[in-house]
């Protein structure tokens, strides 16, 4: 297995919030049902070339050489830090020059509903067969209509079993027993930040309801009181350490604890949590749309999914590719052996529009408090 080096796919949700907002505001918003190119399914790859925008280490280092050689067609990587990020560059106004980009669900979801993601040809994506059923009922695009799904997983606690009993709520992290106070972490990002209060109080984590998001900031401020930190990157290296006892986690990322230490666990709490999606997009201005789809194509092959699964620590919604891994890897990550049926039970995040600017004023609010 290769050393894990991944790190950073999630983000400032502030910045990208403006400028989705402005974008929006700016181009009046699209339903989304733009009809898709008049693409050749006969097209010379070897004469087309495209841009890959990806979060650093999130799919093979001699990707571009693969890909060639299986379709002919040239390909760049570049990287992005963040979903604002490349939302940033893909929503400034002029042809970004990427061909795929790589982003989040909810996110995926607002490049649609501007206008700037090409419909997915599935005739020209046969490998969309790979992908586990449920995988095609996503709400932020229900069919893969925009967006073709690489990595899934959900948000619960990550925890040191051998130092406290297992959490079974989110009020576990918001009101901690006595022992376990300043032992704890929640993430700093805004809709992972809200989703423990959100779900504790029994509310979606798309609400948009003022008076519950003010329910929700209510108890977050009195969390804040006992937690160690906000952390979205280094809470594993915390719970290895011991410094924390109880972290919000993605499960992936406590994976990246449990190989070091295995003790360190990952379970999702009984008031239930998200489910969150990693996409491939084609943007609208791509100019060789035939190998952008081959790519996609190329990434959905079994032995590519089961690559980002054993490599990133993730489930995968390539369910060929989540068939093919190694039973001691699903026994040494327990989270790799939650069901694609299972993932689904949790609440997809959408786009929020133009209420994502209360959440960040919210998130503000609750961090200076």
């Amino acid at each position: 297995m290769k050393a894990l080096a991944f790190h950073g796919r999630r983000p400032l949700v502030a910045a990208a919030s403006l400028v989705l907002a402005a974008a929006l505001a700016a181009c009046g918003g699209s339903d989304g049902d733009d009809a898709a190119a008049d693409l050749d399914p006969d097209a010379d790859l070897s004469k087309q070339s495209i841009v890959v925008s990806n979060w650093a280490d999130y799919m093979p280092e001699d990707i571009a050489e693969k890909f060639k050689e299986a379709t002919g067609a040239s390909m760049e990587v570049t990287n992005h830090a963040t979903n604002e990020e490349i939302m940033a560059k893909l929503t400034a106004g002029s042809d970004s020059g990427i061909d795929v980009a790589f982003v989040s669900g909810q996110f995926a979801q607002a490049l649609a509903e501007q206008g700037l993601a090409e419909p997915i040809d599935a005739d020209l994506i046969p490998n969309l067969k790979n992908l586990a059923e449920p995988a095609t009922q996503l709400s932020y695009d229900e069919g893969n209509k925009n967006s073709v799904p690489y990595t899934w997983g959900t948000t619960g606690i990550c925890y040191r079993s051998d130092l406290v009993d297992a959490p079974t709520s989110w009020n576990d992290i918001l009101e901690p027993a006595d022992e376990n106070k300043g032992k704890v972490t929640m993430m700093a990002t805004d809709r992972w930040l809200m989703l423990p209060a959100q779900k504790a109080l029994g509310f979606s984590a798309n609400t948009t309801d003022e008076d519950e998001m003010a329910q929700v900031k209510d108890k977050l401020v009195a969390a804040k009181k006992t937690l160690l930190a906000y952390d979205d990157t280094t809470f594993y290296e915390r719970l290895i350490s011991g410094e924390a006892v109880m972290t919000e986690a993605w499960d992936g990322w406590c994976n990246y604890g449990t190989a070091e230490n295995k003790d360190i666990k990952f379970v999702v709490p009984e008031e239930g949590s998200d489910l969150w999606v990693d996409t491939m997009v084609v943007l609208k201005t791509s100019k060789n749309k035939e190998a952008a789809h081959a790519f996609i194509n190329y990434l959905l092959e079994p032995e590519n999914g089961a690559w980002a699964a054993e490599n990133i620590l993730y489930n995968v919604p390539n369910q060929a590719a989540m068939d093919m891994l190694p039973a001691e890897l699903k026994e040494q990550y327990p989270p790799l052996q939650v069901t694609a049926d299972e993932l689904l039970e949790g609440e997809s995040l959408t786009d929020l529009g133009e209420a994502a600017t209360m959440y960040t004023q919210l998130v503000t609010e609750i961090t200076s408090s």
